[in-house]
């Protein structure tokens, strides 16, 4: 019997550790995902920031260095690259190549000559591989052997007229570690793209850019039709498990290969360890009978008169049967830790089958059996739990900290349950929990009783994160194939907590699909354009609440109309600034994406927000433009009156009504000049005149447009016409 049941338990458990080691592959692999989107979408925004506009027409490394401010446009491109390897594990470096250019701008060189860094020749390849106009993942080699996946993004006319490629290169053993093997001696790994066969990251470095077809059972896999799954296969007398996940953001497959020998040994050292056990307790057994029944019978009945009368086995003696209740007890420890090991595999489990429930993939017989266990009644309801204003939660926790909510917050729910109602819970990302809710006949028409279980789980959620939730809950459905479309309606509830705030429970109703209509405030549109030019902030404000009251008072307003006023509107306030001619580039310099960010926001107070905020810059901006044409003026006129004089800028900037630094800004973007400069050129300018016209002398002439020293002026004469003032006036007269 020890042995039957031993054996049985094996099998069960290479069962389960199949599955959740195919889990945890899906796991490593929206890990990794999740990572490399990251890295794209911050390429995405470097892209899009308008950046490369400043050095686009300098093709040579020569027209680039010429002037100190194109040189230091390429360094702040050189900082975004840099910034990128900063807030990224694993990137390597960073680079942008100005098309037609004769130089690169990198993370690692800064800013060098095309012929010193390494070569660019596989870029042409690797666009042949890009499908529209998001960026491509290329495997490649670099120069110095290092083994990288980069990420090419061209620059696109929608974002920039700049024509350039991006190019961030990552390390392949940062993909090592999100496949999560560094711990995992008793498993290896393989990253391999379909398109090429080509194997991107694997353990074995020499592997690496090689083509599958080499090892055989791996290239099997790529002709496998299923989305993800397992085999057992033996190789050199060894069971390994293979399992394996496509991606659904490209075309890559993941393979993990794990040797069923190391990781069933402890559980059949555990079996051998019983019977093995087992079969010393009865040879001792029998011997202490036959020598007790022999000799010792009086004692013996006195033996199992005590241990039947004992409640605590744990003995200090050490004779031999004190040694045999030791041993039972030490068996008892090691059988808790299986069924420990095993609870866990089945946890792993019933995440698995509930997320393929979710998706509406075809199940087996075992995965079904397992829901049915876990759902035994007959109806069932979806509910989607939000964590309101995520970014700022995930800001203030850790990913240990946020596990650790989620597993406490799980526990606590599920002992607070009703009876016949079940509810499971799957993590969906990005701060939002799945919850199937499942009941019968009676709690269906108690349908209270479910509303209070649900807002018991809300209470709880905002007690243990530390933050409100919104939870959005489907209608009922008898069938599990139409549980996707109910998780479907729950997720687009959550989307009003727009119109309803956070912190709410939505709960669905059929709405009358003839009473949906789009509405747009176009007179207030019309007012807010013309209080932008007539300089009244206020009364903006007082539009933007108009706009806000209209939507509140809409019977039924969707996600999608709401989204749609406030982009429109900022979308015509943008092309009414562009038709006046206004730089809205140095306005928006530091909102980054605008629509992006509305689309962030929650709820209609965030958004409302937003959107003064928006108005507020655009006003100040329009204010301060009208003042700078009257500094600049100002300040012209005086350095035209008082160039040959001692002038001390700051005294000049307080004489002007301005800081001394705002007014070397105004002045820069007026003329492309310093004020030094401009000065030394109105002086020479000066001098020429005096040299030609005047009978004065070298000296005299100095002093007279402003310098203290012959030495001084000499030199800035020079400097400025490339000849001293003696052979100017010389040429002048004899010419």
């Amino acid at each position: 019997m020890t042995w039957y049941s031993g054996t049985q338990i094996l099998e069960n458990s290479e069962k389960v550790i199949a599955e959740a080691s195919l889990a945890r592959l899906e796991s490593n692999r929206n890990l990794n995902e999740n990572a490399l989107d990251y890295i794209a979408l911050d390429t995405v925004k470097l892209a899009s920031s308008k950046m490369f506009d400043g050095i686009r027409q300098y093709k040579t490394f020569e027209q680039l260095n010429a002037d100190y401010n194109r040189v230091e446009r390429a360094l702040s491109l050189f900082k975004e690259l840099q910034r990128i390897i900063r807030t990224n594990d694993g990137v390597y470096s960073a680079y942008f190549y100005l098309s037609d250019a004769d130089y690169i701008v990198s993370s690692d060189k800064g800013i060098t000559l095309l012929e010193r860094y390494e070569s660019i020749d596989w870029i042409d390849d690797a666009l042949t591989k890009k499908d529209g106009i998001a960026g491509v993942w290329y495997p490649r080699e670099m120069a110095n052997g290092e083994v990288v996946l980069s990420y090419l993004l061209p620059l696109n006319s929608l974002s920039t007229s700049t024509q350039g490629t991006l190019v961030v290169n990552l390390k392949e053993t940062q993909i090592a570690k999100y496949m999560n093997i560094s711990d995992q001696k008793k498993n290896s790994y393989f990253l391999i793209d379909t398109v090429d066969e080509m194997i991107i990251s694997q353990e074995d470095k020499a592997l690496l850019l090689t083509n599958v077809a080499d090892t055989p059972f791996i290239s099997e896999l790529l002709k496998k039709k299923q989305k993800d799954g397992y085999v057992f296969h033996e190789s050199d007398g060894e069971r390994l498990l293979y399992t394996w996940s496509k991606s659904t953001m490209s075309q890559w497959l993941y393979v993990n290969i794990y040797s069923m020998d190391k990781l069933m040994s402890q559980t059949r050292e555990v079996q051998r360890d019983i019977i093995l056990l087992t079969v010393v307790i009865i040879l001792l057994g029998t011997i202490l009978t036959v020598l007790l029944a022999t000799w010792l019978s009086r004692p013996l009945r006195e033996l199992v008169r005590n241990i039947r009368s004992r409640s605590n086995l744990s003995l200090t003696g050490k004779n031999e049967l004190a040694f045999l209740n030791t041993v039972f007890h030490r068996m008892q420890e090691e059988e808790d830790k299986l069924n420990k090991l095993i609870i866990e595999h089945e946890q792993d489990a019933c995440s698995l089958a509930i997320h393929h429930l979710l998706r509406g993939d075809a199940l087996d017989n075992k995965k079904k059996d397992l829901l049915l266990e876990m759902f035994p009644q007959k109806y069932y309801m979806l509910a989607m739990m939000s964590l309101d204003q995520y970014s700022k939660y995930v800001n203030n926790t850790s990913p240990e900290v946020r596990s650790y909510h989620r597993y406490l917050f799980i526990s606590q729910y599920e002992s607070q349950l009703p009876q016949g109602i079940h509810i499971k819970t799957v993590y969906y990302g990005e701060g939002r929990m799945a919850l199937v809710v499942n009941f019968g006949e009676e709690e269906i028409t108690k349908y209270e009783d479910i509303k209070k279980a649900i807002e018991n789980i809300r209470d709880t959620a905002n007690e243990v994160f530390g933050h409100t939730v919104t939870i959005g809950v489907s209608s009922v459905t008898e069938s599990t194939v139409t549980i996707p479309d109910k998780l479907l309606e729950a997720m687009e509830l959550i989307k009003h907590r727009m119109i309803k705030g956070n912190g709410r429970i939505i709960y669905w109703r059929q709405e009358t699909q003839s009473n949906k209509k789009y509405i747009y405030p176009i007179n207030s549109e019309r007012r807010i354009l013309n209080f932008l030019d007539t300089g009244d902030f206020e009364l903006i404000l007082v539009d933007l609440n108009s706009i806000r009251k209209q939507i509140e008072s809409a019977e039924y307003i969707s996600y999608d109309n709401i989204l749609f006023i406030y982009n429109q509107l900022v979308g015509v306030t943008i092309k009414h600034l562009s038709e006046k001619n206004m730089n809205t580039s140095a306005i928006f310099a530091n909102r980054g994406n605008i629509y992006s960010t509305i689309a962030s926001k929650d709820t209609l107070d965030e958004l409302e927000s937003y959107l003064r905020e928006f108005f507020r810059d655009i006003s100040k901006h329009i204010e301060q433009n009208s003042n700078e044409i009257n500094y600049e003026e100002q300040i012209l006129a005086f350095l035209d009156q008082h160039f040959c004089e001692d002038i001390v800028f700051e005294d000049m900037a307080k004489e002007i009504g301005i800081s001394y630094s705002y007014m070397r800004k105004l002045f820069l973007e007026l003329t492309g000049d310093s004020l030094i400069n401009y000065i030394n050129n109105k002086r020479i300018q000066k001098a020429k005149q005096l040299l030609i016209e005047n009978t004065l002398s070298v000296t005299q002439i100095a002093s007279e447009v402003g310098y203290n020293n012959i030495q001084s002026f000499n030199r800035f004469f020079r400097k400025y016409e490339g000849v001293t003032p003696s052979s100017y006036k010389s040429s002048k007269r004899n010419g």
